[in-house]
C-alpha cells in the first residue's frame, strides 16, 4: 500500500469559512479565501464553507458569533479569523503562511 496520499492529505491546509446566505461580505470572504489559498497553496487546501443560516448547528458547535468567520483547522495551531478576508498580509500572517 502507498501511503504517499495519507501524508499528503494530513498535510494539507483545512479550513472553515462560516457565512451567511450570499451577502456582498460573505461573497467577498469567499473570493478573497479562495485567490490567497490558489495563489500560495497551489491547492493543497480544504475549504468547506459553511451558511449558518442553513446548517447552524455547525455555528452553535463552533461557536460562531461573527459572520463572515474563518477557522484553519489544520495544521496546528487552530486560527480564526472575522471579516472579509480583504486584508491579505494579516490573513497570510494569521494562517502562518508568511512570516
Amino acid at each position: 500500500m502507498d501511503n504517499s496520499t495519507d501524508e499528503t492529505a494530513s498535510s494539507r491546509h483545512k479550513f472553515l469559512l462560516f457565512v451567511s446566505g450570499m451577502s456582498v461580505k460573505s461573497g467577498h470572504a469567499i473570493e478573497n479565501l479562495r485567490r490567497i489559498c490558489d495563489q500560495y497553496l497551489q491547492n493543497d487546501y480544504e475549504l468547506e464553507i459553511v451558511d449558518i443560516s442553513r446548517d447552524t448547528e455547525k455555528a452553535v458547535i463552533h461557536q460562531i458569533v461573527a459572520i463572515p468567520t474563518l477557522i484553519k483547522t489544520h495544521p496546528a495551531p487552530r486560527r480564526i479569523i472575522l471579516g472579509d478576508l480583504s486584508d491579505e498580509d494579516k490573513v497570510l500572517k494569521i494562517l502562518n503562511l508568511r512570516e
